[in-house]
């Protein structure tokens, strides 16, 4: 429960600050350009999109990792 916590509150971290910072941030930008003008009206969706899930994945495993090592000392 608290992991799916973690991981909505850092996905919705990642998805506003990229659509609100003026700058490409990796690697929902990279996609998006691999991606290719196709899309160019929703690239700044996607990759925001992309963010907040790569990032917020990231944010999930370290919680899982940290919490699991925690309680193994116990």
């Amino acid at each position: 429960m608290r992991g799916a916590i973690i991981l909505v509150v850092f996905f919705s971290i990642f998805v506003s600050a990229s659509l609100l910072i003026p700058l490409p941030m990796f690697p929902g930008s990279v996609f998006c350009t691999l991606i290719g003008e196709a899309i160019s009206e929703y690239s700044g969706y996607l990759s925001a999109v992309l963010n907040g899930v790569f990032y917020g994945v990231i944010f999930w495993l370290v919680f899982v990792v940290i919490s699991r090592r925690l309680e193994a000392e116990r």
